[in-house]
């Protein structure tokens, strides 16, 4: 009886290698046939891969630049008050100019001359209107007087043919001279509006602003 299972035993332990062995080759043939295939599958996977990761690679480093060269920009664009207190007037005229151009004007000129009526720097909105500013670079002890308003109101309007009209001031706006630029939609960018305008703020947006924020003293 002992040796009866010990016969089956034994047959089905070589009945199990048997089958392994010939699974093996089975597989091994199998594998000889399509081995080529499997390397191909896996190498295009592998390029395909690699070719994914270079692209969200290479988008992240395009956006992170684009990012910074933004930023530089817009930090480079920035002036403090105290160095547009130490330009020039024609380098105020030229920085007007440039912060036009940077909420998306063109044909942005600069006069630079006398006789100009009070269009120191013209361009054209990016709804295609006419944009016309009188700079004006006071000494620190100076308000915009309502005389210098009622002169550019005269010409921005019937001589310029000017669908809005800037007045850009580095010093606040004496009351009459505000009030006067708010009455004939004048935009009175005094030295507050103008901290606004320089770090960010498009110029249109100022609108709603107008005649309001102005510090209450002159050297401000």
């Amino acid at each position: 009886m002992a040796r009866k299972r010990r016969r089956r035993s034994v047959a089905r332990r070589n009945a199990l290698l048997g089958g392994a062995a010939v699974a093996a080759l089975l597989v091994a043939e199998a594998w000889a046939r399509v081995w080529p295939y499997v390397v191909g599958v896996a190498g295009v996977g592998a390029v395909g891969v690699a070719a994914w990761w270079m692209w969200r690679t290479d988008r992240l480093a395009r956006g992170a630049d684009r990012r910074w060269r933004a930023e530089e920009a817009l930090r480079l664009g920035r002036r403090s008050l105290a160095e547009v207190d130490a330009l020039s007037w024609q380098d105020f005229e030229r920085y007007v100019a440039e912060l036009c151009r940077r909420d998306g004007c063109t044909d942005v000129t600069v006069t630079g001359r006398s006789g100009d009526l009070g269009a120191d720097v013209a361009a054209t909105l990016p709804d295609g209107r006419r944009l016309v500013v009188q700079c004006k670079h006071y000494a620190p002890h100076r308000t915009v007087p309502s005389g210098d308003v009622q002169k550019f109101i005269g010409t921005a309007w019937l001589h310029h043919r000017a669908d809005a009209a800037a007045f850009v001031a580095t010093r606040r706006f004496s009351n009459a001279a505000l009030a006067l630029a708010v009455r004939h939609r004048i935009l009175a960018v005094h030295r507050d509006l103008l901290g606004q305008w320089d770090t960010g703020t498009p110029l249109l947006a100022l609108y709603p602003l107008n005649g309001t924020a102005q510090g209450p003293r002159p050297t401000r």
